[in-house]
C-alpha cells in the first residue's frame, strides 16, 4: 500500500524480557525475538513486516545491545543507523524519545510512529486503516494513541477516557483525549467498561515529532536535552562516545508520563479506536488462544518437540528438550519443559509467573533467568 504521509515514520521499541512467559522468554531470548504464534515468524519479525508497508523510509528499531545480533538476524534489511541500541534498559521515555529525536533531526517535518515488538494484530489490513486515520490526526498537531476496546474488565492495562468527536473528515473515529488512567482495581475496570467511554492503552502512539519533543522539553528537560545530544551526533564518528556517556544519566521513565498524560491535560491528545483484533501475548493463556491451530486435541503445542501425548486434557505446552510430554486428565494446564527449567502451571493462574520470576531473582538463581 502507499504510506499514508510523505513524512510518517514509524519506529518499533523492543525492550522488556516478558517475565510472564518464563522460562521461554529469558534476559537473552525475549518474547519479540520468539514465535509465539506458530506463524514462522517471530513477533519482532511480524511487527517489522506489518509496519513496512506504510514507510517510505524504513523502520527503525530501538532495542538493547545485547539483542544487536539476534535483530540484526532477523531483520537483516534494517540499517545500521537505523538500529538504535541502548546499553541498559531506560524505559519506554527515553527509547521513544531518542527515536523521535533522531528522526526529526533527518525529516523536520516528520511524524513517527511507535508500535511495541510483542504485539498480535490482525488482520494487517484493517491496521494500516486505523494507523492511516491516526497519521491524518496527528497532521492536525496532536499526539494520537490508539486504542484496543476492552474484551474484559482487565486490570493489566491503562485506560483512556475519550469522549467526543474531533469532526475530522479525514480521520472519522478521531475522538479527544480526556485523560489517561492507572491500571486500576477490578471494580473500577468493570464501571471503566459498563461507560463504554473507556479504550486500553496499548502504547501505540502517532505524533508530530516536533510537537513530542516539545512536550517532553516541558515536562522532562534533563531527558529531552540527552537525547537530543545523542540524537545530534547520530550521524557521525562520535555516535558511539556520546551514546556511552550520555545514556547513564537519562531519567528512567514511562512515555505516559513524560508525554502522553500531561499532553492530554493540555489539550494535544487524540485517540481513534482500533478496529482490528490485538494481543500484547502477555501470558501463557494469551500463547494458548493464539496457537488453536497447532493443537494436538485441546492442547496447544509450540516448541521444537512436538512428542506430545493427551488423554482428556486441555491447555499448552512448550518443549525445547526431547522428552515426552504426557497430559492425562488435567484441564487448561501450562507445560514450559527447557534444558534447565520446568514450569508447570495452569491457565488461570498463568499471571502469576512473574512472582516466580521475582522469587528466583531473590534466590540468586539468575543463571535460568
Amino acid at each position: 500500500m502507499k504510506a499514508p504521509h510523505a513524512h510518517f515514520h514509524p519506529f518499533v521499541p523492543a525492550g522488556g524480557v516478558g517475565s510472564r512467559l518464563w522460562p521461554l522468554s529469558r534476559a537473552d531470548a525475549p518474547k519479540f525475538l520468539l514465535d509465539l504464534t506458530g506463524s514462522g515468524h517471530s513477533l519482532l519479525r511480524s511487527t517489522y513486516e506489518r509496519l513496512i508497508d506504510l514507510s517510505s523510509s524504513g523502520v527503525m528499531i530501538v532495542t538493547g545491545r545485547t539483542h544487536a545480533q539476534a535483530v540484526r538476524s532477523q531483520l537483516p534489511e534494517c540499517s545500521e543507523s537505523d538500529l538504535v541500541l541502548e546499553p541498559s534498559p531506560k524505559d519506554s521515555g527515553a527509547a521513544i524519545g531518542l527515536a523521535s529525536a533522531i528522526i526529526s533531526l533527518r525529516d523536520p517535518e516528520a511524524i513517527v510512529g511507535s508500535f511495541a515488538a510483542d504485539h498480535v494484530v490482525e488482520p494487517t489490513e484493517e491496521f494500516h486503516r486505523v494507523v492511516e486515520e491516526a497519521v491524518q490526526t496527528a497532521a492536525t498537531g496532536r499526539i494520537v494513541t490508539i486504542g484496543i476496546t476492552p474484551t474484559s474488565p482487565s486490570t493489566g492495562f491503562g485506560y483512556i477516557r475519550a469522549s467526543e468527536s474531533l469532526g475530522l473528515e479525514a480521520a472519522p473515529s478521531a475522538m479527544k483525549v480526556d485523560e489517561f488512567v492507572e491500571k486500576p482495581d477490578e471494580d473500577t475496570a468493570r464501571s471503566y467498561v459498563r461507560s463504554g467511554e473507556y479504550t486500553w492503552n496499548a502504547g501505540m502512539f502517532v505524533a508530530p515529532a516536533k510537537l513530542l519533543l516539545s512536550h517532553l522539553a516541558a515536562n522532562q528537560p534533563e531527558l529531552h536535552a540527552g537525547i537530543m545530544e545523542i540524537a545530534e551526533a547520530w550521524e557521525t564518528d562520535e555516535r558511539d562516545a556520546v551514546m556511552d556517556r550520555v545514556w547513564p544519566s537519562l531519567p528512567k521513565i514511562a512515555i505516559d508520563y513524560a508525554v502522553a498524560e500531561p499532553a492530554a491535560a493540555a489539550g494535544d491528545v487524540a485517540m481513534v479506536p482500533a478496529s482490528f483484533t490485538w494481543d500484547d501475548v502477555g501470558d501463557f493463556a494469551a500463547i494458548s488462544r493464539l496457537n488453536r491451530a497447532v493443537n494436538v486435541d485441546e492442547v496447544a503445542v509450540i516448541g521444537k518437540n512436538k512428542r506430545v501425548m493427551t488423554d482428556n486434557a486441555s491447555g499448552i505446552v512448550a518443549s525445547d528438550t526431547s522428552r515426552i510430554v504426557a497430559l492425562i486428565g488435567v484441564e487448561d494446564i501450562v507445560v514450559v519443559d527447557t534444558q534447565d527449567a520446568l514450569l508447570v502451571t495452569t491457565q488461570e493462574h498463568a499471571q502469576r509467573v512473574k512472582d516466580a520470576v521475582n522469587a528466583l531473582k531473590e534466590n540468586g538463581d539468575t543463571d535460568v533467568l
